[in-house]
């Protein structure tokens, strides 16, 4: 009880103590994590004042990607949406400025040319209704979030209400971008004087003769080029070396691969398969024999059971056995077998089962009939499938019966195959329904039966066929190519041993030990691929991350791979690249620019036959130049000098010009003036449908680069 007293006597002391402690802590948490109060976490994007917001651009995001069906990677997904916010949030200022809307009436205009072909939106005469839309539209709502059935080309599918509006929207933004964008090509045009010189441009031209001083006439051992040349060029061109902030990483693979020992481990495993097993029965006391591939009676369920791949109990053509064993296996006799062998990621080990004469070709006809929802089955169709099989079995009855094959054909939906009396003649090659194919070719000329495929229930007749080959039917026991636990844990030892390593010795050097390859990659913020490990946002949000520091390396695990390692080695912030990249650039330009320069100060005469001698160079000529064509013959693109030899008068000479594979001297012997035409409205018309068909890219570029961008995706959903 003292103790307790004591305690209540100092609770204010306490108080403060605790109140100051939990200060601290806040403290220290913005301190390590300067955003921790902000909303940045919740907003992917800030472009002109306007968030995307993070719960609503990850439900979009998650939309498009069921839309895909699994055939794009989430961070595909996120750019995709993200380009579609941004552009909604950037022209959509731009239609608020012009005061651009979609009014009622144009809105109903749209959804009529939308919708006018949907057989739900037509009256009896088979035109547009706007009532019954009007009424389709109300009832889903009505029904919310149910969904009702809509037919477009035939082809029958649910939209609920929230879809539909979706779509209005969508129809009305295209509209108003369509509009905005009319408006502007409606400014672009060509003038006169702009058609004209387009046709001079290639109406005229001139002829000349020139010397050219290859730059490789210098060495580039004798040109100096120093890193203040290389920044001073950097300068000179900023926009060229803009660089996005990325990291520079270097890692090793540590593969989870099956070893030598684990193969032979499963090649013994299906040779074992072979032979039967005794088996000791604990209930009865008694040794049981499991029976091997030798002896088993139903082949199917044996390999189902003791195989990485289903049997396949068909027989197959030559062209569909696999090629790595195709030979071999075509010679084995019935109960021989074939194997182990290697095939792709699996060893196998086959049996030949059966061999056959099989046709390559069949003709049959059939009456199909199709059930509600089954593939091309149109809206008129009503009957579910199990109805479907029925009349198909009612019809194969009255065959069997007696009734003419040729009488009931009325009742099949193939209009097609109904015009040739419902025959149909294929090869084994071609597509078929895989159902109505192996009916065809397994069965024999004369059998009829019912086949259900997914298109409906067919009653299919065989009625010839042709072009018989072998065939064979193949029993194979696979199993993966896998790595076994002891090799998995033999992996990860060594990806520890090699951090461990790490800590005190030389990445490259302690990789080279180990006979690891050490490979480069450099990561800007939002990308995701490494080359032959797929998407890998982990390593990438890792060397961004402000707590990772050069020199730091993390072992990270490959989802169907093993593991790497990694090691940031060098980070760069957004801005001008370094020298040391730039250089791959650059240094080639400033030894050009270096080398025009000494090839100048050589030259000293000014006609092009005496610098063509005292260059030890040959004069050349070039007829008909325009310019249009900026390659020059016998020297390649050089548009500053055909640039040029435009700007001289017949019979002068220029002075040195700078080109790109050389410094030139040219000499106008003949200048051919164009024929004016006295219309120039076809060049006009020309010009103005190519300057109109660039406008819409050229100015959604424009508007993106000038609009004010915060970009938080890195640090929020990626």
């Amino acid at each position: 009880m003292a103790i307790l007293n004591k305690i209540r006597q100092r609770s204010l002391i306490l108080i403060l103590v605790i109140a100051l402690a939990l200060f601290a802590f806040v403290i220290q948490g913005v301190i390590d994590n300067p955003n921790a109060f902000s909303n940045s976490q919740g907003v992917i994007a800030t472009v002109n004042g306007t968030d995307i917001e993070r719960d609503d651009f990850q439900q979009k995001v998650k939309n498009y990607q069921d839309r895909a069906g699994g055939r794009i990677s989430s961070t595909q997904a996120m750019n995709a949406i993200y380009n579609e916010e941004l552009r909604k949030i950037i022209l959509d200022e731009e239609y608020e400025a012009l005061g651009l809307s979609v009014e009622k009436d144009e809105m109903r205009d749209l959804l009529k040319n939308s919708f006018q072909s949907y057989p739900e939106f037509q009256d009896e005469n088979g035109n547009f209704d706007v009532n019954r839309l009007n009424a389709f539209i109300s009832n889903l709502k009505d029904i919310s979030p149910d969904s009702a059935p809509l037919t477009s080309a035939g082809q029958s599918f649910n939209i609920n209400y929230d879809i539909w509006t979706n779509n209005e929207q969508s129809i009305a933004t295209n509209a108003l971008q369509q509009t905005y964008y009319n408006m502007i090509k409606a400014g672009v045009s060509t003038t006169i004087a702009e058609a004209k010189d387009e046709y001079l441009a290639d109406a005229k031209n001139v002829d000349i003769r020139f010397v050219q001083i290859p730059y490789t006439t210098i060495a580039d051992s004798l040109v100096e080029v120093t890193k203040s040349d290389i920044k001073a060029y950097m300068k000179k061109h900023e926009e060229k070396f803009k660089a996005d902030a990325n990291r520079e990483v270097v890692y090793v693979e540590f593969k989870e691969e099956a070893s030598k020992e684990d193969e032979d481990a499963i090649k013994a495993a299906l040779l074992k398969l072979k032979s039967d097993q005794p088996l000791y029965n604990e209930s009865s006391g008694n040794t049981d024999t499991i029976p091997g591939f030798d002896t088993v009676e139903d082949v199917a369920e044996f390999i189902n059971s003791n195989s990485d791949i289903k049997y396949n109990d068909t027989f197959l053509r030559a062209a569909q056995i696999p090629g790595v064993a195709k030979d071999s296996l075509m010679k084995l006799g019935v109960g021989d077998y074939y194997g182990p062998y290697k095939d792709g990621e699996y060893f196998k080990l086959s049996k030949m089962i059966a061999k056959a004469q099989m046709p390559d070709t069949v003709k049959v006809r059939h009456i199909l009939i199709p059930y509600a929802g089954g593939q091309r089955a149109d809206a008129s169709v009503t009957k579910t499938p199990e109805e479907a099989k029925e009349t198909a079995d009612s019809i194969l009855a009255k065959i069997k019966s007696g009734t003419k094959f040729m009488d009931l054909l009325e009742l099949s939906s193939d209009k097609v195959s109904n015009e040739d009396d419902g025959e149909i003649e294929f090869a084994y090659n071609a597509g078929m329904a895989p159902e109505f194919k192996a009916f065809a070719f397994d069965n024999k000329k004369g059998d009829i039966d019912v086949v259900g495929t997914s298109f409906g229930y067919h009653v299919i007749e065989i009625l010839e066929q042709k072009s018989f080959n072998d065939t064979y039917k193949i029993g194979t026991l696979a199993r993966k190519i896998e790595p076994s636990q002891k090799t998995l844990d033999e992996v990860y030892n060594n990806v520890s041993k090699f951090e461990i390593a790490a800590k005190d010795a030389d990445f490259n050097e302690l990789a080279k030990e180990r006979q690891l390859t050490v490979k480069p990659i450099t990561f800007k913020e939002l990308d995701e691929n490494m080359p032959g490990l797929g998407s890998q946002r982990q390593v990438v949000r890792w060397a961004f991350e402000e707590t990772t520091d050069v020199g730091d390396y993390k072992n990270f695990p490959i989802s169907g791979f093993g593991f790497i390692v990694a090691k940031l080695v060098e980070k760069n912030e957004e801005g001008l690249m370094s020298v040391e990249d730039a250089s791959v650039t650059a240094l080639p330009e400033i030894r050009k620019e270096k080398k025009a320069k000494m090839i100048r100060e050589k030259i000293k005469a000014t006609s092009v036959d005496e610098i063509a001698k005292n260059q030890g160079q040959s004069p050349k000529t070039a007829a008909a130049v325009t310019l249009k064509n900026t390659t020059l013959a016998g020297a390649g693109v050089e548009p500053k000098v055909i640039g040029a030899a435009f700007g001289l008068e017949q019979g002068k000479t220029s002075k040195p010009i700078d080109g790109e594979k050389g410094v030139y001297v040219i000499e106008v012997t003949k200048i051919t003036e164009a024929t004016e035409l006295d219309n120039y409205t076809s060049i006009m018309n020309r010009l103005n449908a190519t300057r109109r068909g660039a406008v819409q890219g050229k100015v959604y570029l424009a508007l993106e680069k000038a609009a004010e961008i915060e970009d938080n995706r890195a640090k929020t959903v990626y």
